[in-house]
């Protein structure tokens, strides 16, 4: 839900249009329940669960019911954008809705009530709750009346059902859009669970978006050491194709990996040496990847947290061998791996189903090599297609093209960042690399894919917004942290995009 609501802005359905079908609902299920005699007072948080609570007090007061407002914190700490907007109208009907800001446990007021509204916290409470939240929640399982949950109620984890310490009994849940997993599992917190549709068209849950971002972003410790935020091991090059590996590695570097190690034939991995102080080589023995290699590889293999293989490998007889053997020992290290390019066209030849995550990333020619079958030109049918080989190989297929399509065997996605000029050779490796960090800091696979071709088409979007189709792989880089830190910016520099559809 996270992940959608920030994907519904980003398509144009705004944070306050949502937050107003939410609290509109939530009204509704109480006035077809109570007449408009009752009281009603609602327990609001400083997010957005909060700002829902503000709608539908407003709406119930124009329905004629008697209503206050409790507010766990002060006004002035609301910091969601559109749960500030609806708090703002609030300050003009004080003197028909009564507010009391609660900042400290000693603070909260005594209030009798028909109907109490628990719209505290929603979904993404982890964890015990502490004061003075605690106590209001306690507070509020305390007040006599009939008590109404806002999407999930107050200290209940929406995933697991499970509550360390306090939580809010509610006899009625309103959720949002579709239930939550928690709240099957929590019934005696629950009560009587309401789905109510807030305007999010169901086809949203299969675009890429920046909330596919948003989600996966973290704070890093101040104590973190060398390695904590991930290690990558690129395997690839050859005597004509040094550069893709190198973009794998500089990729993943500013993706946010600590150290990434690129293992490359001998002479081919010098010469990527001196391309960047950043780079710490693998140098391995003869003109291209083969068998004989393995064992130099094992060490590294182990000590990694992901791989990625196949960028700029070459064909040749003694490479494929060289591609099953080290499939061989990634799986035995248990290790996610993702596989391009030339590694894509060796697995092709003895493809099975792996033991460890395993992201694939064809585009169109190289999936046919890969399967064996032609994809069409219909974006639908391609999924079909995809899914099946998603499913048959166990893995996540990140189809690559005017627009992406990741599928695992359940899921899937369309992603629509990218341009034309995005057709010049290397991006694909930059791609890999940024999939390959994010399965290096263990992140899910799919999440991994998705998150991976919004980054990387939205850093080709800026690029094309300064220089054009005139682009090189290397300008995609330095915008991968800018679409990292601020993936909702991508707006700036999207065009209305015909491929929505």
């Amino acid at each position: 839900m996270r992940i959608l609501e920030f994907n519904a802005e980003y398509f144009g359905i705004s944070l306050v249009q949502l937050m107003e079908n939410a609290g509109a609902g939530v009204a509704e299920e109480i006035a077809s329940r109570f007449d408009s005699d009752k009281r009603v007072v609602f327990f609001c948080g400083l997010g957005g669960n909060g700002g829902d609570g503000f709608v539908a007090a407003r709406h119930l007061l124009s329905k004629g019911y008697c209503v206050s407002v409790v507010l766990a914190g002060r006004g002035r700490d609301i910091v969601h954008s559109a749960a500030r907007e609806n708090w703002k109208v609030l300050q003009f009907l004080r003197r028909t809705i009564p507010v009391a800001e609660v900042y400290d446990s000693s603070v909260i007021p005594k209030v009798e009530a028909d109907i109490v509204v628990d719209a505290l916290l929603g979904t993404g409470v982890k964890g015990e709750l502490r004061p003075p939240m605690s106590h209001i929640v306690d507070y509020v399982n305390h007040v006599e009346g009939f008590k109404v949950a806002v999407d999930v109620p107050t200290g209940l984890d929406s995933d697991t059902g499970e509550t360390f310490g306090s939580a809010v009994k509610a006899d009625l849940t309103v959720t949002f859009h579709k239930e939550k997993n928690g709240l099957r599992k929590a019934k005696q917190f629950v009560g009587k669970l309401v789905i109510r549709d807030i305007g999010l068209p169901k086809v949203l849950e299969n675009f890429a978006g920046p909330g596919d971002v948003l989600v996966l972003l973290g704070q890093r410790s101040s104590d973190a050491h060398k390695g904590d935020s991930g290690r990558l091991l690129a395997i690839g090059g050859s005597d004509v194709f040094s550069g893709a590996p190198a973009l794998v590695s500089l990729a993943a570097l500013r993706t946010g990996v600590d150290i990434v190690y690129l293992a490359a034939p001998s002479r081919t991995a010098r010469a990527i040496s001196s391309m960047s102080p950043d780079l710490i080589t693998v140098k391995l023995e003869g003109e291209y990847l083969n068998p004989k290699n393995i064992e130099a590889l094992k060490p590294y293999i182990e000590k990694v947290d992901a791989v990625v293989l196949g960028p700029g490998l070459g064909v040749e007889p003694e490479t494929e061998k060289f591609v099953k053997e080290c499939i061989n020992v990634v799986e035995k290290a248990g290790k996610p791996l993702l596989l391009d390019a030339d590694g894509l066209k060796a697995f092709g030849s003895f493809k099975r189903a792996l033991k460890v995550p395993l992201v694939l990333t064809p585009h169109v020619g190289e999936y046919a090599v890969l399967t064996g079958r032609k994809l069409s030109n219909n974006l639908q049918d391609n999924v079909y297609e995809v899914q099946k080989t998603a499913r048959e190989l166990d893995a996540v297929v990140l189809l690559k093209g005017p627009v992406d399509v990741v599928c695992s065997g359940s899921n899937f996605k369309f992603n629509f960042t990218g341009n034309a000029g995005m057709t010049v050779g290397g991006t694909g490796d930059v791609l890999s690399g940024v999939v390959g960090a994010l399965l290096s800091q263990k992140v899910e696979p799919f999440e991994a894919a998705v998150a991976g071709a919004y980054v990387n088409g939205a850093a080709g979007d800026f690029v094309a917004s300064t220089v054009g189709c005139h682009m090189i792989a290397t300008d995609l880089l330095p915008w991968i942290p800018t679409v990292l830190d601020n993936p909702m910016d991508h707006l700036k520099v999207r065009k209305n995009d015909t491929r929505v559809s």
